[in-house]
């Protein structure tokens, strides 16, 4: 990106672009095109309020169920000041700093498309936020995921008014205090510029991208690693080769074969004359497993990035066709189902893994039990294995659907919601989830690989076991296995390998 700044336009976000936002520091401006949109939009609004003879929901008249009350010009920006002070009843832990950022992007994004009728201050101060990393402190519970995310995004953008709390500069403090630093104003919001603000999915959305992006790196990194086990293991490629993925033709499967085939050339593990005739399931299935997976992801991303391009606030503008339409496109349905279908597919992620963990402690196949020289003196990898055990059931848990629920509120205006934000919180806690199972994997997969030797894996793999043994020693007796677990998830999350 040009200066590492990137331009906010009509033009789609992809997953590339926000990757490289936010790995990069990269900053954000808006487009001549999008200020346009902006300014055009407002105007029309407010000649849409000199010219009404009648109420315009959520402009001059109350929200939800008080949707009936009609409100004066001269109380309409302290209408939309009490709805973020009301809405503002987000609690629990905080949410990631990246997902913050990711909720500003996103919503500056959906303001800048000229369907919301907000002040070109008001997007402007979003992107001075996100520009100067003043993160405002957003927390996990309160969302149904109906009218979009109401109370997290209140709290998002209580700093504006000069309120909240932001992290900045490593220390949680009070908005007003940054917002002197700066010399900014609180915004006066004008009318709908609440509503603008918190109608939206962006906790929903942010959770979602921020997972994928993770999901991704992730789901190779499982070929990569289940590859290493496979080779430890002694077990065999024919599961693997094409012909058998033709005749069942699911892409995911296709492409995590073609993987593996991929990862594995030249192993003279896979070479030699092996007496055994098949694999159990954890490593003959891997195609079907993992390719299933991929398929998963790959519909999810498709969801995300639709939404992240969209417009969810209410209700929407559209100066051209000179029409203001109360609508539903706050509603988080497409993402709950979607998110929960993500949980399930990392969590089966997961739960292959750990099957792959135990068969290489289990003393099969010429490895010692337990992946040491002198079991019983030694425990050895007994109890990683244990611990793989206790995140894939919690994965298990965590992937009872939040799609299916609805409790109904704002005395049954909002009489059916999506639970999303729920779906975005435990969808995200699988994904981290199953980074660790991953990780303990590759800590017993490389153990087994050295008991292999001198035989050698592929040079894919050892190129990779080269750079792992760098960070993680080979265990000759008992130590603090949880140093190694530690380490190998920092492994994981720090290495980048080009994308299979």
């Amino acid at each position: 990106m040009k200066n590492q700044t990137f331009e906010i336009s009509p033009a789609n976000l992809t997953f590339e672009v926000v990757q490289e936002i936010l790995e990069n520091d990269v900053k954000l401006q808006l487009s001549e095109e999008s200020v346009q949109r902006i300014l055009k939009s407002k105007a029309y609004l407010d000649r849409k309020l000199e010219e009404a003879d009648k109420p315009i929901y959520g402009i001059n008249t109350g929200f939800g169920a008080l949707c009936d009350i009609e409100i004066s010009n001269a109380e309409l920006s302290k209408l939309q000041e009490n709805l973020i002070l009301s809405h503002a009843c987000n609690i629990g832990p905080e949410v990631p700093g990246d997902v913050v950022k990711l909720m500003l992007l996103l919503k500056a994004h959906a303001l800048a498309k000229g369907n919301s009728a907000v002040q070109l201050i008001t997007v402007q101060r979003i992107i001075d936020l996100f520009n100067h990393n003043i993160l405002p402190v957003v927390c996990e519970q309160g969302s149904l995921g109906a009218s979009g995310d109401l109370a997290p995004l209140a709290m998002l953008f209580l700093p504006l008014l000069g309120l909240g709390e932001v992290n900045f500069e490593g220390k949680r403090v009070e908005a007003k205090t940054v917002m002197q630093k700066f010399g900014w104003e609180p915004v006066k919001l004008e009318a709908k510029e609440g509503l603008a603000l918190l109608n939206g999915t962006q906790f929903m959305a942010a959770h979602g991208v921020y997972s994928l992006l993770k999901t991704f790196r992730i789901a190779d990194q499982a070929e990569m690693i289940g590859a290493l086990s496979l080779d430890a293991f002694d077990g065999l490629i024919e599961p693997f080769m094409e012909n058998i993925q033709r005749i069942r033709p699911h892409k995911g499967q296709a492409q995590t074969s073609a993987h593996f085939r991929f990862i594995l050339e030249g192993s003279e593990i896979q070479s030699r004359f092996k007496k055994h005739i098949q694999d159990p399931y954890s490593f003959r299935c891997i195609p079907q497993v993992h390719g299933a997976v991929r398929d998963a992801v790959n519909y999810v991303a498709d969801v995300f990035e639709i939404e992240i391009n969209s417009v969810t606030d209410n209700p929407t503008v559209f100066p051209d066709d000179d029409q203001i339409i109360s609508g539903g496109n706050f509603h988080g349905e497409p993402l709950a189902l979607a998110l929960d279908f993500l949980a399930m597919a990392l969590s089966e992620l997961g739960s292959i893994s750990e099957r792959r963990t135990y068969r290489l402690i289990a003393g099969e196949r010429g490895l010692p039990e337990f992946l040491v020289a002198n079991p019983g003196l030694n425990s050895g990898f007994m109890i990683p294995q244990y611990a793989a055990a206790s995140i894939v059931s919690q994965n298990k848990q965590l992937c009872t659907p939040a799609s299916v629920d609805s409790i109904p509120s704002s005395n049954e205006q909002e009489d059916h919601v999506s639970m999303g934000a729920n779906a975005a919180t435990k969808a995200l806690k699988v994904v981290l989830n199953t980074e660790k199972i991953l990780a303990i994997e590759l800590y017993n997969a490389a153990q087994a690989m050295d008991f292999r030797r001198p035989l050698k894996t592929s040079p894919f793999l050892e190129n990779f076991l080269k750079d792992y043994r760098k960070e993680v020693k080979f265990v000759e007796y008992d130590v603090l296995m949880y140093e190694g677990i530690n380490k190998t998830i920092e492994f994981l999350d720090i290495t980048t390998y080009k994308r299979l």
